[in-house]
């Protein structure tokens, strides 16, 4: 064997306060590494618990674990870039570049959720996870969180409710994504938003707390002179998530929700139409790189 290899193994464990020969010793008892313990594929293949006996909810189920996962993604190359202090262009441009492919795989998935699945069997099967909803996703506001200030996940009607000095409570209690669920006049929420409020908001305020001044969209004003490369691969990241993947949701959600006129209602019990488009949303990571009139037709 090297001797070299040898040594540098000695050194590092060394280093590290520990035996070397503890870790070579423990190296002759270990197994080999195979893919399906690597992977945990047992474990996961075995998360699919459905409610129904209906087939396709199967699909379903996997199509939304791997959105979650693929979600985790991104909010694993998001966080770098937050965290990174003086990262280079080349970096972020990376890292941008990975966050549209996953974006992009967001996207054309929904073709198995519009395309992939029996029409009267969702229509029957959905009834039965009744209140949950994708809405619950905790994954898309941590996104959000890391990407962008407070500000910008309220919607023109949201800001204009605000009041002078806001604090983190003040915004989200405007937040775009709780008009899904609370009337503003009554101010009830529906059950759907109340559950996902209990599990999830302190946990947002806490991380909104700590990104202040290290959301992506605060990291690049911090840049001296960004190239236009940067730039124009921060809008391309911004236009696929914020238009063109809740575009498809909505379209997808019009296929089962909305087809021959039946104007169902959703699990969550949400104005999906309005609710869904990112005319309604208004969510923008990265305001400042767009011209006015972008803005005002933000979604057309």
């Amino acid at each position: 064997m090297n001797n070299d290899l040898i040594k540098s193994i000695e050194e590092k464990y060394t280093n590290l306060g520990e035996n070397p020969e503890t870790y070579l010793n423990g190296l002759l008892q270990t197994k080999p590494i195979t893919y399906w313990d690597y992977i945990q594929v047992d474990t996961l293949l075995s998360l699919q618990k459905t409610r129904t006996d209906f087939k396709d909810e199967e699909i379903f189920v996997i199509y939304h674990q791997v959105t979650e996962l693929t979600l985790k993604m991104m909010i694993h190359e998001i966080k770098q870039l937050s965290e990174g202090e003086n990262l280079s262009e080349e970096v972020w441009i990376t890292k941008l570049d990975r966050l549209k492919r996953y974006t992009r795989m967001l996207i054309t998935s929904f073709d198995i959720m519009k395309d992939g699945m029996s029409y009267d069997d969702y229509n029957i099967f959905r009834a039965a996870l009744t209140p949950a909803s994708g809405f619950q996703c905790a994954s898309f506001r941590y996104l959000e969180l890391y990407s962008t200030r407070l500000e910008n996940l309220l919607n023109k009607q949201g800001k204009e409710r605000l009041p002078e000095n806001p604090t983190t409570d003040d915004y989200f209690s405007h937040i775009y994504w709780k008009d899904a669920g609370l009337n503003r006049k009554t101010k009830e929420s529906s059950l759907t938003l109340r559950l996902f409020v209990e599990k999830y908001e302190a946990g947002f305020k806490t991380l909104a707390e700590q990104v202040k001044g290290k959301t992506l969209e605060e990291r690049i004003a911090q840049m001296d002179n960004p190239s236009e490369e940067l730039k124009d691969k921060l809008k391309q990241f911004d236009h696929f998530y914020n238009v063109a993947w809740p575009l498809v949701h909505l379209d997808t959600a019009q296929h089962y929700l909305d087809r021959k006129g039946e104007t169902k209602a959703a699990t969550g019990g949400s104005e999906w139409k309005k609710y869904l488009h990112p005319k309604y949303q208004q969510r923008k990571f990265f305001p400042e790189l767009w011209s006015q009139a972008e803005i005002e037709n933000w979604g057309s």
